[in-house]
């Protein structure tokens, strides 16, 4: 995997996107052509248009990543792959047509986007279509040698024998005498010199999967192999890095604490996250207010109630803040207590599911965000009678309250809605390693991967 900015890209991934970008180039450039070949216009010289050229691949390719194209469900069927382009293709060009005409000169013409689209969506499929059975191949993994046998072992061959895996494991070495898990692992005592086992198998990457460390630890071995250049990696460090989030079933304090990340170093970081919350709430505030009061009415006709609806939440450091949302339930939905939503929630209203399912209901947010309370991305805000409960059930769950909670956030874009207290495991497993590894560019794509949920629907209820 290729690490940007304390995130983990697939190698698969990152090639595919380089060849779109090129490729998105190439299209611009020849619907240029051929619009100035129909009107008999001088096309001119190709460095005269960089910018147009260059802001139509970057804006086409922002909305790829937006809606999915560069999943993992997209890169293994030809049909996924096919309907997300069309999207985000025709979203990439709605949004060349608004720059067009905001900042006129600094897209391709509108009448070249027409060319440059037809030829984009034949080049992109084209290139899925030779590249889809190459991409998932053992060239673009990277061969693994696993050091265990046991259930710790049987979950990395799991994990390997995903169809979007991006590392293949090559060989298992038992390293104890108890029964393995893993029935055609080799024996360490099998072999002679692991670090030459090593360099004979052609491995880039050696994890450590053991039940016990305890007097186990090959450290000689591991010694040697890290200093010819393989990688050694802990279990919870390669289980972080290639699910992207924090294995709660295996992580102790002291990994924490000496893990990479966490890093106090973030004060750019947190003023460029604010400045970019309250540019982007007053923006949002403004555009989005006659929809929010259109519908503040809808909600009022539609049953009884206030239109909004104020419920107490843990933010930041455990302080608790007010948030306000369109109201989607009825009045009474928690005469019994506090409760978890359910799917097909019998206490929302009919305008209630259609507000939540195209997340109108969670604009008036913004005004949190832009009093500070909230980010635009961040772990969901809980409510302080779940907070209790998951604090005393789930490890670590109070970390979570190390950053500042958002409308958005990593578990939201991978992890299905979810309503109980396994959900909640899994999702802080993901707000974790957002709060480990926090960087603006990892909010750029949690925010980008939000589209996608709105648009296809996922996760909401």
């Amino acid at each position: 995997m290729f690490r940007l900015f304390k995130h983990y890209i697939p190698n698969a991934v990152l090639v595919l996107a380089l060849v779109d970008f090129v490729l998105l180039l190439v299209s611009g450039e020849l619907g240029w052509l051929l619009r100035a070949r129909q009107i008999g216009m001088d096309p001119g010289l190709v460095t005269q248009r960089w910018v147009p050229l260059l802001s139509y691949a970057l804006l086409t390719q922002l909305a790829m990543i937006a809606v999915g194209v560069y999943g993992s469900d997209a890169l293994r069927s030809m049909r996924y792959a096919t309907a997300r382009l069309l999207v985000a293709i025709s979203l990439g060009i709605i949004a060349l047509s608004v720059v067009y005409f905001i900042l006129p000169g600094r897209t391709l013409w509108r009448s070249n986007l027409f060319y440059a689209m037809g030829i984009t969506i034949v080049l992109l499929v084209f290139v899925r279509l030779v590249l889809g059975n190459v991409l998932g191949t053992a060239p673009f993994r990277r061969r693994v040698l696993v050091l265990g046998a046991g259930d710790r072992a049987e979950r990395l061959r799991q994990l390997a024998e995903r169809p979007e895996a991006g590392f293949l494991i090559v060989c298992f070495v038992a390293m104890s005498d108890q029964k393995p898990v893993i029935e055609e692992a080799i024996g360490r005592h099998a072999i002679h010199n692991l670090t030459r086992f090593v360099d004979n198998l052609g491995v880039g990457e050696v994890v450590l999967a053991l039940e016990e460390r305890r007097n186990s630890l090959p450290l000689q071995d591991l010694l040697r192999i890290k200093t010819t250049g393989v990688h050694v990696s802990d279990f919870s460090t390669f289980l972080e890095r290639e699910t992207g989030r924090i294995d709660l079933d295996t992580v102790n304090p002291s990994w924490l604490i000496f893990s990479d990340g966490f890093s106090s170093g973030r004060m750019f970081s947190s003023v460029f996250k604010r400045l970019f919350d309250v540019i982007v709430s007053l923006a949002l505030l403004i555009v989005t207010l006659p929809l929010v009061l259109v519908f503040a009415i809808i909600v009022k006709l539609d049953s009884r109630g206030p239109a909004f609806f104020r419920q107490t939440r843990v933010g930041l450091y455990g302080q608790t803040f007010n948030l306000i949302k369109l109201r989607s339930m009825r009045v009474d939905a928690e005469a019994g207590g506090a409760q978890f939503a359910q799917e097909n929630d019998p206490r929302v209203t009919r305008v209630g599911r259609f507000i939540r399912k195209v997340r109108i209901d969670e604009l008036p947010q913004v005004w949190t965000v832009l009093k500070g309370q909230m980010s635009f991305v961040g772990p969901r805000p809980e409510r302080p009678e779940f907070v209790t409960d998951l604090e005393e059930k789930l490890p670590f769950y109070a970390e979570r309250h190390m950053v500042k909670p958002g409308i958005t956030g990593w578990a939201q874009i991978n992890y299905p809605y979810g309503a109980s207290i396994e959900d909640s495991r899994h999702k802080l497993e993901y707000d974790l390693y957002y709060a480990k590894n926090y960087s603006p560019f990892l909010d750029l794509i949690i925010l980008l991967q939000t589209l996608r949920v709105v648009i296809w629907r996922e996760g909401a209820r």
